[in-house]
């Protein structure tokens, strides 16, 4: 990891990502030392060379995003905000800032949640165990939110789905557009957000 860590952060970056990608589409068994090579432009060897085994660069990748997620999600999350909405718009701006930095993160996470080889799998179970799953978007967003501004008729448990069905897409479609495009399909995603609360709310 030392001759990696070494590398420019540019070069680095390109790996990551091309990694993450990888892993992403085809999983942990499908994917091969060859197809990141292919993906970074890089040789197989050089991959090697870096992270020693398969292995040793998907738990690298993972606890990289686990960091990720950490220090640019959960720590710069502001838990006064009540309001569901604002919470919910908030919540995918710090996750669209950390796309612009790595693409791959969130569809990669949600790849290996549900990860299931024999070679990883157990310590997927521990690093997710502590709450770094794909629900920790939908965690920060729900609970400690107001659910008294519904309308009476209005199920919020119905609503809080149809928002997280819809989130699921839009970090989807995020991986798979430019940077440039982010801010526009983010004030797509507000907008729905304002129908929401506009149909929703007393």
């Amino acid at each position: 990891m030392e001759k990696f860590l070494n590398l420019p952060v540019e070069k680095q970056n390109i790996i990551i990502d091309a990694a993450l990608k990888t892993f992403a589409v085809h999983g942990y068994k499908k994917t091969s030392i060859s197809d990141i090579a292919s993906s970074a432009g890089i040789s197989k060897a050089m991959v090697f060379h870096y992270f020693g085994t398969k292995k040793e660069l998907y738990l690298y990748l993972i606890n990289m995003c686990v960091d990720s997620i950490s220090t640019e999600i959960v720590e710069k999350f502001d838990e006064s905000m009540i309001d569901l909405f604002d919470r919910i718009a908030y919540t995918s701006k710090l996750k669209m800032n950390l796309m612009k930095k790595h693409p791959y993160v969130s569809s990669f996470i949600q790849s290996a949640y549900f990860e299931n080889d024999d070679e990883v799998k157990e310590e997927l179970k521990t690093i997710f165990s502590k709450g770094y799953g794909r629900t920790i978007g939908k965690k920060m967003a729900f609970e400690g939110a107001d659910f008294s501004k519904f309308k009476d008729d209005v199920d919020p448990n119905l609503v809080m789905n149809m928002i997280d069905w819809i989130s699921e897409g839009y970090m989807s479609k995020m991986a798979s557009v430019g940077e440039s495009d982010l801010d526009e399909l983010y004030k797509v995603f507000e907008e729905c957000l304002r129908l929401f609360r506009k149909n929703f709310y007393k």
